[in-house]
């Protein structure tokens, strides 16, 4: 199978195609084999595994998980895109094609359709304006797959592996790992993309867990908890929960951290997830 992942290759295929790419749709395609042979490396992707793709643009990442993995399923919203992969991915017969965007297709219909009975691995190439968005798509609906290993903005994934205290953690840190466990692969410069994005990326692996890090009561107060006491930054964690979205008694709120031995005028950043998790249990309590 001929590579397409180098700058001539690639700006051959454009030209021939005459495709012109999208600002909108974020499209960046990489024309560099040594870092989409670490892609491959870093997700461990093995002959035995199913992997869907997200965002395969002309085919050049795909071809490779082509080779090592099992079976590839590769969503693709452009639809002008979908002659050009017939004729990359023509030697790849365990590589399907879906034209869909990824944000309105329902996961678990599309697992059980092509991997009935396994959890495959996602990896891709992410837009940088719906990273966050698909992440948590395939996190907060529960579908069944071991691992993400995706290519996101820098900052992005700093702000995912965050740990309590540092400038980078917020409500996506703990949302991020409440499901996974976070790991930064490595660094990516703009150089090896055409066209080359404004900013650095890195591609990092998030391994989902079996069960989520912390045991709440009630998962969508603890995130409405989390989202308002990393509302607005400079509050206490007391004035935020009680003048957030949510507007909990802060009375209520007062008497639960002394509960916990949390002082009143914490900020939401210093607090762990499992100190989160805490709370919103206690408060569920509290409000039986």
């Amino acid at each position: 199978m001929e590579r397409i992942s180098t700058i001539q290759r690639t700006k051959e295929i454009v030209s021939e195609y005459q495709f012109k790419f999208s600002k909108s749709l974020g499209q960046n395609f990489l024309i560099d084999g040594n870092v989409l042979n670490n892609i491959i490396e870093g997700a461990q992707i093995s002959e035995t595994d199913a992997v869907i793709e997200i965002g395969p643009g002309i085919g050049s990442l795909t071809q490779y998980l082509a080779e090592r993995a099992k079976k590839v399923v590769a969503v693709e919203i452009d639809k002008t895109l979908l002659p050009i992969l017939e004729k990359t991915l023509s030697g790849c017969n365990n590589v399907k094609v879906v034209n869909d965007d990824i944000l309105k297709v329902d996961v678990h219909k599309l697992i059980d359709t092509h991997f009935p009975n396994e959890r495959p691995k996602v990896v891709a190439n992410l837009p940088y304006y719906v990273t966050t968005p698909i992440i948590m798509k395939f996190l907060e609906e529960k579908a069944p797959v071991s691992s993400l290993v995706v290519m996101i903005q820098k900052e992005v994934a700093e702000r995912m592996q965050a740990a309590p205290g540092t400038k980078n953690y917020g409500a996506l840190s703990i949302a991020v790992q409440y499901y996974c466990d976070v790991k930064i692969l490595f660094k990516v410069p703009p150089s090896v993309f055409i066209p080359q994005p404004k900013v650095e990326s890195t591609v990092i692996k998030l391994d989902v867990k079996e069960a989520p890090r912390v045991q709440v009561k009630d998962e969508s107060l603890f995130f409405s908890i989390v989202r308002d006491a990393f509302g607005k930054r400079r509050k206490t964690l007391l004035n935020a929960l009680s003048t957030g979205a949510l507007k909990l008694d802060k009375q209520m709120i007062r008497e639960t951290l002394n509960i916990l031995h949390i002082n009143e005028n914490i900020r939401g950043e210093a607090l762990n997830i499992e100190q989160f998790a805490k709370i919103t249990n206690c408060i569920v309590e509290k409000t039986k």
